[in-house]
């Protein structure tokens, strides 16, 4: 793994980037400082720009967001999220697991989501003993985000009637300004290892989202590179279809990595590296942050 300073050092090595969102491009709440530069220069020098990220929302929803803080459509060329790819999957049932599901769906996740499977053919209940299955999209407010002890008992009552869950965001956690929530994967996880319950995981680093953002790109993978800030789903998934992989250093890993933006402190290198193997990862570059 070599370390950059930014993207401009190998930008000329590749045409096409697939870019994560939260923790890249931005923290939540606002951008980072440079990301949305280094899109811009992206774009000047022809580049193809597609955004990927694990939002258990619609892409169009997703598209909203980013114009309130700033970044603008013509930044990148295109946008998936997990969410619209969970939707399409959703709808479509041509995918053998999604195929078995029945109509009847419980929702678990806050009200924002909702716009996922509006219009479909699905009647949405409450009572998981009423429920053929149940559509995971995180935690919600009322429940709390930072605390998955108040969702113990509806994954419980889940996994009693047998319920196949479906996570639309495969992230354990991310970073909201400066607190650290839980994302549908945390819940997940724990429905999938405490109660055996059978779990399938729609975004990164699972092969289906990366098959529609290859369709978008259209350009040789070795002519692609993926940046993010997670190990576990970002550059694993990066390996997983065949890209090579920009660590960014300053998101969801950078307390870790001995990092604050808060201090203007860099991630260190060397920790950098020993995580990436101890992952069975070989990212084939690294870099502070999102920055020309």
């Amino acid at each position: 793994m070599k370390e950059a300073s930014g993207i401009a050092p190998v930008a000329d090595r590749y045409d096409g980037y697939i870019v994560d969102l939260w923790g890249v491009i931005h923290n939540g709440v606002a951008p980072y400082p440079g990301a949305p530069e280094c899109l811009q220069q992206l774009r000047q020098a022809g580049k193809r720009v597609i955004l990927l990220s694990n939002a258990p929302r619609r892409a169009d929803t997703v598209q909203v967001g980013l114009r309130a803080m700033g970044i603008g459509d013509d930044l990148y060329e295109g946008l998936m999220t997990s969410g619209e790819c969970t939707r399409r999957m959703l709808q479509a049932r041509t995918d053998p697991w999604f195929a078995q599901l029945g109509r009847r769906m419980l929702h678990l996740g806050p009200q924002k989501d909702v716009d996922l499977f509006a219009g479909l053919d699905l009647d949405v209940v409450e009572d998981p003993a009423q429920a053929d299955f149940v559509l995971n999209t995180g935690p919600d407010a009322d429940r709390g985000e930072e605390d998955i002890t108040p969702y113990l008992p509806v994954l419980d009552q889940c996994a009693r009637h047998g319920l196949k869950m479906i996570c639309a965001n495969p992230d354990q956690q991310v970073i909201r300004g400066s607190r650290r929530l839980l994302c549908a994967g945390a819940l997940a996880s724990r429905y999938e290892e405490s109660h055996g319950g059978d779990v399938r995981w729609i975004g990164k680093p699972h092969p289906e989202v990366y098959a529609l953002v290859a369709g978008m790109m259209d350009l040789p993978l070795s002519r692609i590179l993926a940046v993010g800030d997670s190990l576990a789903t970002d550059m694993r998934g990066a390996k997983g279809a065949g890209v090579d992989g920009c660590w960014v250093l300053g998101g969801i890993h950078q307390e870790m990595l001995g990092g604050s933006w808060a201090e203007g402190r860099d991630a260190d290198y060397a920790l950098a590296v020993e995580e990436a193997h101890g992952a069975g990862l070989d990212p084939a570059v690294c870099v502070p942050s999102f920055r020309w």
